[in-house]
């Protein structure tokens, strides 16, 4: 006989998204499991991440996402986190001579948010990281309130306070079929079939995958794939700021002493997989740092890709599908899926709970709720 485990809600996916959502969904009193097909939670984009927390990155929805998720983020994840969270490290945009208006919009971005920064010359955003090229730099915008994030207690925090909260995770258990049985959800996996009243798509880069085996509609969802590498160098950097291109044609930032990880910020259209990084776009970064630096890269100590998935609007999808009863997308966070997980498994326990949450009573859920809700894309089409 095949073993059936029943839940009220099953949630696909347990990186990030799912784990905080699972969170979210068992503080609120509901019967909740993650199933991950993977031996690590974290196996893809969450374990791949950049790890730092910009108010002022992305769009405005991503943006108030981000300053509703930082009280928690303070907060070391409501006490879950064993260890601060969160490291202050100030974000230097810089720009060549003509890089002007690109500059100006990340300050008017900042201010818009009521993000502290300040425009500074030449011999400022030198102060802030000597091996700047003076021959390269103009002028830069320095963002404060920018910090590093421990994305890895981050995650674990999350799958405790889940788990203390009575939440099932189940690894090595990938979804193979999935439908609709009565008035609710049977999924067959690597492991022991699963009945749910609701199924959270939190499936990341495979979230159209997921939606399909459902029978719902794909919502145009694409992977990005990003490079990051690491890198030594002789200078005593660790309070330098975060640096990016103002034109995102690189960054690069401390890793403790004498280390640096270091991008070339690309965005190549990719297949859900395994992301691997390709020589080109590890030379691509290295030369635009040379470029703007005195760093003179000439080796790398290891280098990865990470998958970013965006929706058609870049904006994440939180929501009940239109047509598919109890099936709940939970995607699409793009570059900003680790800093503002906290406010949107909050919306998600708030819309699956019909308005009711144990959290986040000071976050303007409502407003948000039709911003992010996977019918603006079913209605433009």
């Amino acid at each position: 006989m095949t073993t059936v485990e029943h839940f009220e809600i099953v949630i696909v996916g347990g990186g990030i998204a799912g784990a905080s959502t699972a969170w979210a969904l068992a503080k609120n009193g509901h019967e909740v499991a993650v199933v991950e097909r993977e031996a690590s939670l974290a196996a893809h984009s969450t374990g791949r991440s950049a790890a730092q927390f910009l108010s002022s990155y992305s769009g405005s929805v991503n943006r108030e996402l981000s300053a509703a998720s930082l009280p928690f983020l303070e907060g070391d994840a409501g006490g879950w986190a064993e260890h601060s969270l969160l490291a202050p490290r100030a974000v230097l945009w810089v720009a060549p001579e003509g890089g002007e208006q690109r500059l100006g919009a990340i300050a008017a971005a900042n201010e818009a948010i009521g993000t502290n920064c300040d425009a500074i010359g030449v011999d400022g955003s030198r102060a802030l990281c000597p091996v700047l090229d003076p021959s390269w730099v103009h002028a830069g915008v320095v963002e404060h309130g920018g910090f590093d994030i421990d994305v890895a207690e981050l995650h674990q925090a999350y799958v405790r306070a889940a788990r203390g909260a009575g939440a099932t995770v189940k690894r090595h258990s990938g979804v193979r079929r999935m439908a609709r049985r009565g008035s609710g959800w049977q999924l067959d996996t690597d492991g022991p079939a699963i009945r749910a009243d609701i199924v959270v798509n939190a499936a990341g880069a495979w979230a159209d995958e997921i939606a399909e085996m459902a029978g719902a509609a794909p919502l145009g969802l694409t992977p990005y794939r990003r490079t990051i590498f690491t890198f030594t160098s002789r200078y005593p950097s660790e309070h330098w700021p975060l640096v990016i291109g103002a034109d995102e044609s690189f960054y690069f930032k401390p890793e403790g002493a004498g280390q640096f990880l270091g991008s070339p910020a690309d965005e190549h259209p990719d297949e859900p997989s395994d992301a691997k990084p390709r020589e080109l776009d590890v030379a691509a970064g290295i030369e635009a740092i040379n470029q703007a630096t005195n760093l003179d890269i000439r080796s790398i100590r290891s280098a990865w890709a990470g998958l970013r998935t965006f929706s058609p609007d870049r904006d994440p999808v939180v929501g009940f599908d239109r047509d598919i009863a109890g099936f709940f997308w939970c995607a699409g966070q793009g570059g900003t899926g680790i800093q503002t997980s906290p406010a949107i498994a909050a919306l998600t326990a708030w819309l699956i709970g019909n308005g009711s949450s144990a959290i986040f009573e000071h976050a303007d859920l409502g407003s948000l709720a039709p911003r992010l809700s996977p019918e603006r894309f079913t209605a433009a089409a």
